[in-house]
């Protein structure tokens, strides 16, 4: 091979190297940024959407303009689970029931972990559907017991939903309304609990103080 021939292949050589870095340091952040998105709007122990997933969700849904509903669970007595079995069965118990959940059927859009033993659903239909996902879900919840490290737990769940057909609602509002259903479940003992806009609403600080 002539002197000319050998240095361009040398120099080919090094650009096909060079390209073959730039394109693996480009896969990485591609991956690094793919990451940071994924857990940045997921749960990182049931792999749900999260809180601020959901309310884009929920945000998206109401501008497409068709009713949807929102419906919030919380689990019964959680902080004993976590007290008596420990801190890891608690964590198998939460992506447990996130997978009840996510397999619950239409017109149930989206399944989230919004904090702690707090779970919301995203449903789209009338009122009769959202009261009927809010049932389906109560109803997965306390179906059978739910395996852990350390045995079996039976959990139940206090329920609230509402729902609207306003293009212009809030998503925290309604976030908002659910929760004050849910509290009154909680307290009333009734399990689910739809949202009645002229019900008297629950001091901040007692609902506080009787949550768990």
């Amino acid at each position: 091979m002539s002197p000319i021939l050998h240095t361009i292949a040398i120099a080919g050589g090094g650009i096909l190297a060079g390209l073959a870095l730039a394109g693996a340091l480009l896969w990485r952040q591609q991956h690094a940024l793919h990451v940071a998105r994924y857990e940045a709007t997921h749960d990182e122990i049931t792999g749900l959407p999260n809180r601020r997933l959901f309310l884009t969700r929920l945000r998206a849904a109401l501008a497409d303009r068709t009713p949807v509903g929102v419906v919030l669970l919380d689990l019964d007595r959680f902080k004993t689970v976590n007290d008596t079995l420990g801190h890891d069965s608690g964590n198998v118990l939460l992506d447990q029931i996130g997978r009840l959940l996510t397999s619950l059927p239409t017109p149930v859009q989206v399944a989230a972990r919004l904090s702690g033993d707090e779970f919301a659903l995203l449903v789209s239909g009338d009122r009769d559907d959202t009261a009927a996902a809010a049932h389906a879900a109560w109803r997965a919840v306390a179906a059978a017991p739910i395996r852990v490290i350390n045995g079996d737990v039976r959990v139940t769940a206090s329920v609230g939903y509402t729902h609207t057909h306003d293009p212009h609602a809030s998503p925290r509002q309604l976030l908002a309304e659910a929760d004050t259903a849910m509290y009154h479940a909680k307290r009333s003992g009734s399990g689910v609990y739809d949202y009645r806009p002229h019900s008297t609403p629950v001091p901040r600080r007692s609902r506080d103080r009787h949550h768990r």
